[in-house]
């Protein structure tokens, strides 16, 4: 089964938590709150079938896109 793919703002989280940014950096970056940035980044870990942010940056950086993790615009 595909994983549904990412909306835009959880792309968005999910490449600035990949480049190394705490989930404070990113609300502040994209004018969010903590809270809503763990809540994108969650759903972006599941849909992409990873568990860290380890795993994520990883997964990013081999351009594999995970399991189906496609962007819609």
């Amino acid at each position: 089964m595909h994983a549904r793919a990412l909306t835009q703002t959880e792309q968005r989280v999910a490449l600035l938590t990949a480049a190394g940014r705490t989930n404070a950096e990113v609300a502040a970056e994209l004018g969010l709150t903590p809270k809503t940035v763990e809540w994108h980044l969650s759903r972006a870990f599941r849909k992409l079938g990873v568990r860290s942010r380890d795993d994520l940056a990883a997964l990013l950086a081999s351009g594999t896109g995970g399991r189906g993790g496609e962007v819609v615009e």
